[in-house]
Formats: C-alpha cells, sequence, structure tokens
C-alpha cells in the first residue's frame, strides 16, 4: 500500500527513516525524484549521460546498513516555522512535507548527488572542470541510446536558459515549481544538499521565473523534462564491432608485449583523437528520403536529403570524412562558439555535394548536433578547410539554410527542402519590397549579398523565405548571415497592448517589425561571429518625451546562441526625419535571461538632450512596473512605466522600479 509523504514517520530517534519506509517512497515517487534529478544534473552531460546518472542518482539514494544506522544531518540554525507539519497540496502530494518524512530525506540525497556534479574537490584547480572518475558513477547501458521526447520551441527555450545557471540555481527553480517548497523551505532544503550559496541561488531562480507561472511550471512536467519516458536509439552499430575486434586484438598484442604495447597504443597515431573506420566511411553515411520531410513531425536537418551532383563521388566523400576524422595540419578549421571539431563518432548524415564557385564542397549533419562543411579547390594547390557550427534543436526556421560557399560580399546558400518561396529585402530599406531569389534544382542559391563585415552599415541584407503549404508551419520569416554556418533568424514582438496579454515574438515581416529593424539591423555587427541562433527586436515600452516631444520607443534587442547563452542591447529610439536612423544602444548585458520568456521584466534608463538645450534623465521599464525612482545626483520618481526627470548631462543617478506584483528591479546597463 502507497505511503503518503507527509505521513512518513521514522521509527528511529534519529530522524532517519528505516529502509522498508526509504524504499516505499522511492517506488512511489520515483518519477518525479528522476525528473528532479535530471533537472537539477548539468546539461552539458548530454540528454543520454544526464538520463542515466538521474536514474542513478535516485537508485543510490536508498540507504544502506551504514547509512541507514548513521547519524542525521546537522541542522541549520534557521527554524522552518511548521515544517514537520506542513500539508501536502492536492495538486502535489510530494510538496513540503515533515523533515522526517521518508520522502524528504529521498529527495535530500537525491538532491546532494545531482549537485555534486558540478562540484570539484578542494584540491581540484578551480579553472579545470572535475574529471569524470571524480564525480559518481553512471549505470551502464551498452547498444542504446536513451533520450527524452523532444518538445516544443517552448521547452527548448527554458531548456537553454536552465543550461546558463549553476545546479543550484536549476534546483532552487524546480523545487520551488514542482515541489512547491517557500524560499524559506527550498533555501534550508539546499543548504543541507550542501549548496554554498543557497540563499542566493533561490533569489536567482526567483528571478528566473516567467510571468505565467502555471505555464512554466506544465513545461517542467513534459515530455521534454521526464527521464522516465524515453526513446530508445540504436548507437554505431558498425563502429561497435570494430571496437570488439580491436579489442581481441589489443588483448592479444597485451599478452606479447606487455604493458608498453598499452602505452603506445594510447599515445600513439592511432589513439582516441582519431575516428573510428566506421565513420570516415562513406559507405556508411546516412542519408534521408527525398521526401521524408513532408512526412516527419521532426522539420529539422535531420529530414534534409542528400543533394548536389557529386553525392555518389566516393573519392569526394572519402577524402571529405578522411580529412575530418584525421585533420592535417595543413587544413584551415573554422569553429562557430561552442562548437567541438572533434572527428565523428558515428557516420554522419550527408546533406550535399557538388562543385560551387570553383570549389567541390561537402556538407554533413553530425548526430544532430552539428552541420560540417569540407570545401576543396577544384584547381591550384590551395589548401582545403573545415568548418564547423552547432545546429542542436535546430527547427523550421533555424534549420532553414546553410552557407554553402562565401565569396566576397557574397554568399550562397543550401535551403531546406521544405522552403517554397525565396526573396531578398534590405532592412535599411523597408519599404521596398522584396526581390526574387533564384535557386537551382540542388538546393543552391544564387549569390546573396551579404552585410558588410566593416564599420560602414549602408544596407542590411536579408533573405525572406516561407515554408510549404505541406508542413503545418506555412509561413514567411527573415535569415541573416551573421558569418557561421546556420544564418540567424530574426523575430520581433510589438509593443504591450493596454489591457491584453503579454505578446510573444513574432516573425519579422510585417511592416512595425521592418520599421523596428530598420533603426536597429546595424547593431547586429556586434554579433557576428557569436554563434548566434535567433535575434528578437522586443519594443518594451514607448515613452512621451518632455517638453512636448514625439514619442520614443526603447527596444530589446536580445541574441540566442546555439549554445544556450543570451545577450542583450538595450536601444532607445527617439524620433528621427529617417526610417533607418540608428538607435542609441543605452544598455549591453552578456550572459543574461533578460528580455526573454524567462526574464520578462526589465529597465533602462539613459540621458537625454531636448531640442531647448536641457538635459533629462529618461528611463522606461516593461508592462510590470508600475513606478520607476531615480536616486544620486538628482531624485525623482513617477508612476507607470516611464519617467522624466530633469538633471545635468554627466549627473550620476541610480534607477529603481517596483512592480505591480510585488518586487524591485535595477535598471540594466
Amino acid at each position: 500500500m502507497p505511503i503518503h509523504p507527509s505521513r512518513q514517520r521514522s521509527t528511529r530517534g534519529s530522524g532517519r527513516p528505516g529502509v522498508q519506509q526509504a524504499e516505499a517512497a522511492l517506488v512511489e515517487h520515483y518519477p518525479r525524484l528522476v525528473r528532479l534529478a535530471y533537472l537539477v544534473l548539468p546539461p552539458s552531460l548530454g540528454r543520454h549521460r544526464r538520463v542515466l546518472a538521474a536514474h542513478a542518482a535516485v537508485q543510490r539514494a536508498l540507504p544502506g546498513r551504514r547509512t541507514a544506522t548513521a547519524g542525521p544531518p546537522k541542522p541549520l540554525r534557521t527554524r522552518v516555522p511548521a515544517q514537520g507539519r506542513s500539508v501536502p497540496s492536492p495538486r502535489n502530494p510530494a510538496a513540503a512535507h515533515g523533515a522526517t518524512s521518508a520522502y524528504a530525506w529521498v529527495r535530500l540525497r537525491v538532491l546532494r548527488t545531482a549537485l555534486a556534479y558540478e562540484r570539484r574537490p578542494r584540491w581540484w584547480p578551480a579553472r579545470i572542470p572535475a574529471p569524470a572518475s571524480l564525480r559518481p558513477a553512471l549505470p551502464f547501458v551498452r547498444g542504446l541510446r536513451l533520450l527524452p521526447r523532444a518538445g516544443g520551441a517552448e521547452e527548448l527555450a527554458l531548456d537553454r536558459t536552465l543550461s546558463t545557471v549553476s545546479a543550484a540555481v536549476r534546483a532552487a527553480f524546480t523545487l520551488r515549481l514542482l515541489e512547491e517548497l517557500t524560499d524559506l523551505e527550498a533555501t534550508v532544503l539546499l543548504a543541507r544538499a550542501g549548496a554554498s550559496d543557497a540563499a542566493g541561488a533561490v533569489r536567482a531562480a526567483g528571478r528566473l521565473e516567467s510571468a505565467d507561472r502555471p505555464r512554466t511550471e506544465s513545461l517542467l512536467r513534459s515530455a521534454e523534462f521526464d527521464p522516465c519516458t524515453l526513446q530508445t536509439r540504436p548507437s554505431d552499430l558498425l563502429r561497435r564491432r570494430h571496437r570488439l575486434r580491436t579489442v581481441a586484438s589489443t588483448a592479444a598484442l597485451c599478452v606479447m608485449a606487455g604493458g608498453l604495447v598499452v602505452l603506445a597504443a594510447e599515445n600513439g597515431p592511432g589513439g582516441p583523437a582519431r575516428a573510428g573506420s566506421a565513420a570516415v566511411d562513406p559507405a556508411a553515411l546516412l542519408r534521408t528520403a527525398a521526401t521524408e520531410w513532408a512526412d516527419t513531425s521532426r522539420v529539422d536537418f535531420t529530414a534534409w536529403p542528400a543533394r548536389g551532383d557529386r553525392t555518389h563521388d566516393r573519392d569526394l566523400l572519402g577524402r571529405a570524412l578522411h580529412t575530418w576524422g584525421h585533420t592535417p595540419r595543413s587544413v584551415h578549421v573554422s569553429t562557430s562558439p561552442g562548437t567541438l571539431s572533434v572527428p565523428p563518432a558515428q557516420p554522419p548524415q550527408l546533406l550535399y555535394a557538388g562543385e560551387v564557385d570553383g570549389a567541390a564542397v561537402v556538407l554533413f549533419h553530425d548526430g544532430g548536433v552539428r552541420v560540417v562543411r569540407y570545401a576543396e579547390p577544384l584547381t591550384g594547390a590551395g589548401a582545403a578547410a573545415l568548418d564547423f557550427a552547432r545546429t542542436d534543436d535546430a527547427d523550421v526556421t533555424t534549420g532553414a539554410a546553410v552557407v554553402v560557399s562565401r565569396r566576397g560580399d557574397r554568399a550562397r546558400f543550401l535551403l531546406a527542402p521544405w522552403v517554397s518561396e525565396m526573396s531578398t529585402r534590405d532592412l535599411l530599406a523597408p519599404n521596398a519590397p522584396g526581390r526574387s531569389l533564384k535557386v537551382g534544382r540542388d538546393g543552391v542559391t544564387a549569390p546573396v549579398s551579404r552585410p558588410s563585415p566593416g564599420r560602414s552599415c549602408g544596407s542590411w541584407p536579408v533573405m525572406q523565405l516561407r515554408s510549404s503549404g505541406r508542413i503545418a508551419d506555412n509561413h514567411s520569416f527573415l535569415l541573416t548571415d551573421l558569418g557561421d554556418l546556420a544564418p540567424v533568424h530574426l523575430t520581433y514582438t510589438p509593443l504591450p497592448g493596454k489591457g491584453a496579454p503579454p505578446r510573444g515574438p513574432r516573425e519579422a515581416t510585417g511592416r512595425p517589425a521592418l520599421l523596428s529593424w530598420a533603426r536597429t539591423a546595424c547593431s547586429l555587427r556586434a554579433l557576428r561571429g557569436g554563434g548566434v541562433r535567433a535575434v528578437n527586436n522586443w519594443a518594451f515600452a514607448r515613452q512621451p518625451l518632455p517638453e512636448g516631444g514625439a514619442p520614443a520607443d526603447w527596444v530589446c534587442t536580445r541574441a540566442d546562441t546555439w549554445r544556450g547563452r543570451g545577450r542583450i542591447l538595450v536601444q532607445f529610439l527617439q524620433p528621427a526625419a529617417s526610417l533607418t536612423a540608428p538607435g542609441a544602444v543605452v544598455a549591453d548585458r552578456p550572459d543574461t535571461a533578460l528580455c526573454s520568456r524567462f526574464g520578462q521584466h526589465v529597465l533602462a534608463g539613459t540621458h537625454w538632450r531636448a531640442p531647448s538645450g536641457r538635459w533629462y534623465v529618461l528611463a522606461a521599464g516593461s508592462r510590470a512596473v508600475n513606478r520607476i525612482e531615480v536616486t544620486g545626483g538628482v531624485h525623482g520618481s513617477a508612476g507607470g512605466t516611464t519617467l522624466a526627470v530633469r538633471a545635468p548631462q554627466d549627473a550620476q543617478v541610480e534607477l529603481k522600479a517596483r512592480l505591480r506584483k510585488g518586487g524591485a528591479l535595477s535598471a540594466v546597463r
């Protein structure tokens, strides 16, 4: 009979449950505990290892003979009122319950194990990650990869946001939303689990929460974060057979030559830095059927067919794979930030092989994580090149194009098979119609102008594509080239409507979006080569200017990268005679969740000179702000989302805001 967590009591005076009580709690709440561990574990482990580690953390939480009789952990001095008598909510039976509850005790042990993955021993150098041998061991699964079911764009955005914070913050975020603990209860539990700054982690978790808390809870409960509902995929079968033969051969050599042979095998030219023979065999390349993209729910690079007039050229494919697996020093290698240039672990998927602009080009998709471009000159003695870019969890827009060739100020792209309409336009000419873009039968575009890499910004070319009506997402979207293999998806979030719910990002193809991007496009130069996935312009406030001036707009330009991190540029767009007058960047912050679904509150300020010559401090906040205060060189306050106060040009001020539902907000710089 299941034991309700709030009714579990230890039979021992020490407050530690017996083995049978702990086992009953673990079995009854196993999916909840595994989900908790999975969310706390570092995403850098990868989904397969993260699943195994989550199950291991829960299964090892069961007390053994020693742990069952050991003394209880030392309690904190902070007292949680009525902690032992708290009543779980009907919606979440495993919510905050007593310190003597068997479930609470098992949960504490799971948290300790999950948090340990981001710790290192005191004697280990701070700048060097702790090796896997110093972390808790994983269960062993052979021949299969275990992955949670993929979610949608919202689940992906949440996962990327959580990957940018520490394990303690992820734990606090999960405890508040899924375990329904109060801030004090979560702080005490994290401290007992070994978090170094439990209170700070809880505060940081509070800043991550969106205004729509029920929606965020439903995302955490989705299949994306459920390590108990899994899909299986085989590992590389050919490579595994090759490993078995290699092991047998190595064992025979070890018998004959002893430890010297082992040392030579590890450090010699055939060591672990090299790719397996199956991974670089052209015959083992994966190929997708030409029509699969129209008959699958996963519309990304895995649905691309192999195209080009040299897809069956074994010599070219062999050279490309051999160069990738055994990269000579003469090959020019480039990687986007956060992308590994290691050899393939299994046969990659072939996307393209053909001749473009005087070079033979091959494009691979490697394990759902990277796109790799190989290019060799058709004539002359030029060196080959390898380019690597992250493309994990791409979708119908971010997986719609890949750079095939760049020459001077122009580039050619290979388009996704679901792209049905193609044109180009200039963001700095918002009133000009798009121009038709020619595309070959192999999916390669005619040369497209690139944004100038220099300081001048006279134009900003983009591609406007439309997805086919044969898939659900039949819409137009914009892509721009910021120097990586994968172009960047541009979106727009309009000003909040009065009394309307918060608006989400939409495609930047309408007139308000094009007018916004006409004034902010040149700021994209600061993001070039940064591994950017998508950039959104969020118009978060409109402010009437002092002395009867026309209104100005406040825009937060947020860039999300493939590795999960985000950077924001807050721009002040004052009235201008030109549609393309650039805005003034008043704040620039890297590695932040601000201006995203999980950082919906923002406050910014700037100095502004009126036509009369007088100087003002201006400030604006997002829709949840109901009062702004300025202190320092000048003092003042205003209700609502905007503030304007007379101040000297060089006045040093500090801006604070209060939110409608409580809480304070500092200005971003």
